[in-house]
């Protein structure tokens, strides 16, 4: 079950690394001394995604919430990093066309 945890969290980590290199801070969020504010901001970005109809709140929300909580929440890597693929791939899709 080990070498599985740790497949996972490798995995997150590219996924995590990938997305850094492109937003400004992200960086910063993944260090050892954030994981108070990540977990506050996580949870405060989810429920106001799930607030999405008022106009200031939208979905997009939601998976930035779920990206913070997974740094510092193991059971959520795995959930996340297949959705951070998926998403990506989706994207590429879209400009191909």
């Amino acid at each position: 079950m080990q070498r599985k945890d740790h497949h996972i969290k490798a995995r997150f980590d590219r996924q995590y690394r990938k997305i850094a290199l492109r937003v400004p801070g992200m960086k910063r969020l993944g260090q050892p001394g954030w994981m108070v504010f990540r977990v506050v901001f996580g949870l405060l970005f989810v429920i106001a995604g799930l607030l999405a109809v008022l106009p200031v709140l939208g979905l997009w929300m939601i998976p930035v919430g779920l990206l913070l909580l997974a740094i510092d929440l193991p059971i959520l890597q795995g959930p996340v990093s297949r959705l951070l693929i998926r998403g990506r791939r989706w994207i590429a899709l879209r400009r191909r066309r």
